[in-house]
């Protein structure tokens, strides 16, 4: 960490301090359930999103950043919205190649020490705080996940999701797992997994692991457009909701069929 730029000041560490007083838990949940509508909000008329997750580390030279930066580029080119965490790394090429290839571009920052900072490239950008309305977020507008190499978040964010979708929490969606040299080892691993009974043989058709962003790309435009119709979001003048240029700019296919299933997190 010592090579680490400090963006903002670390923290109080208080959440696994036990139980606080009754004003400071209430002013805690309060705060989260701003957040949430914060994202609701800003996020309710962004056309069906496609969400890339990995590492903030990768320089604009590495060949990972160079994939995520072109499947930024198919997933404009299918019509729909490139989203990520917001930052630099895999997040801004991805971002960077749907804003080159004229589609939409999304950013769910999060505040952070180290490591994360807005990257130049979104054309719509929230930050929140914690993590887990985050991830919220980033799973209740997606259709598809792209799982680039990454560290422990990415970890987090691959499993949580493939959690969620194992456990019907959300319908199923395609997850790509980017990158044979770098995942092959873990795939390997959740094959062991259900040779061993933790998990079912057919969890692993949940993932599709590959090198091929072409491939990828096929795979999540089909399954997509295979399993749901569209249906418009209208703007609702008593909730403040006024038309913005943006949406007709970037309106890619609207979607349904997952409403049932929104219970992410």
């Amino acid at each position: 960490m010592e090579n680490l730029e400090r963006i903002i000041p670390a923290k109080e560490s208080v959440f696994l301090e036990g139980p606080k007083s009754r004003g400071y838990e209430l002013n805690f949940a309060w705060k989260v359930f701003r957040e949430f509508i914060k994202g609701f909000r800003t996020l309710h008329f962004v056309s069906p999103c496609i969400t890339v997750f990995g590492s903030a580390r990768f320089t604009e030279d590495h060949p990972h950043y160079q994939s995520a930066r072109e499947f930024g580029r198919q997933i404009a080119g299918m019509g729909f919205t490139t989203l990520t965490g917001g930052g630099p790394g895999t997040m801004e090429a991805a971002n960077r190649g749907a804003f080159e290839q004229g589609g939409a571009s999304v950013g769910c920052n999060i505040k952070l020490p180290f490591e994360q900072k807005p990257n130049p490239y979104v054309q719509t950008s929230i930050t929140f705080e914690h993590f887990f309305v985050r991830k919220v977020i980033m799973v209740k507008y997606s259709y598809a996940f792209v799982i680039m190499p990454g560290g422990f978040g990415t970890m987090d964010e691959f499993f949580e999701t493939l959690t969620l979708i194992q456990t019907e929490t959300l319908v199923r969606f395609p997850i790509v797992l980017f990158g044979k040299e770098y995942y092959q080892p873990l795939f390997d691993y959740m094959e062991y997994m259900a040779r061993e009974g933790t998990i079912s043989k057919e969890d692993m058709a949940l993932v599709l692991l590959t090198d091929n962003i072409a491939d990828a790309s096929a795979h999540i435009d089909t399954f997509i457009k295979t399993n749901y119709r569209t249906a418009p979001s209208k703007r609702k003048w008593w909730l403040f909701e006024k038309y913005k240029q943006w949406d007709n700019e970037h309106k890619g296919p609207v979607l349904s069929g997952r409403d049932e299933h929104e219970n992410a997190g």
